[in-house]
């Protein structure tokens, strides 16, 4: 697993150890990014389920400004430290040891905003449409905000999320990549 373009292209990241996790491979990161941006001018992303860190690590490489990790699992906080390490700009980076909604709900008292939103929850765990409808309720989406979902392909997440527009689906073998933006019409 390495760190595919920008900033830190080329450099390695570890993955976490055991079975807990799926690293997004890098052919699916690159794929990913090249849907989204390839590059960003600043903002911010919000990886919820952040594993390795691993892709929100490749958004600050490519240009995002400040990125924040949420996982609930020690082996995966420590995990993305050694790989936030491997940057050499961890001021770029807040990582929360959080269960996903008690972080949400953290995120929102201290006032934050997104520009770009990452879902790789465990696949057996997914209530990405409750996270996404909670995410905009707690306004912690900024106007121009993306949602990047990835998923086994059993997930089918819908077409219709409320307050959302859909973007694109594609397969990248059992990885299904799904991406929305924040609809124009707020709550």
């Amino acid at each position: 697993m390495r760190i595919v373009a920008g900033d830190f292209g080329g450099r390695r990241l570890k993955a976490v150890p055991g079975m807990a996790t799926r690293p997004t491979t890098d052919k699916v990161k690159e794929a990913l990014f090249n849907i989204i941006g390839p590059y960003f001018d600043g903002g911010r992303s919000l990886d919820l389920f952040a594993g390795s860190g691993g892709l929100s690590i490749e958004a600050v490489s490519r240009g995002i400004e400040q990125a924040v990790l949420i996982d609930r699992q020690y082996a995966a906080i420590q995990t993305i430290k050694d790989n936030v390490a491997v940057t050499k700009a961890p001021e770029r980076f807040d990582i929360l040891k959080r269960d996903a909604n008690r972080a949400l709900d953290e995120l929102a008292q201290r006032g934050d905003q997104f520009n770009l939103v990452f879902f790789d929850p465990p696949y057996a765990q997914q209530k990405i449409v409750d996270e996404m409808v909670k995410l905009r309720e707690l306004n912690l989406l900024a106007v121009d905000a993306r949602i990047v979902c990835e998923t086994d392909q059993k997930a089918e997440l819908p077409d219709d999320v409320p307050g959302f527009s859909f973007m694109e689906r594609r397969d990248y073998g059992i990885t299904e990549l799904t991406i929305y933006a924040l609809g124009s019409e707020m709550a």
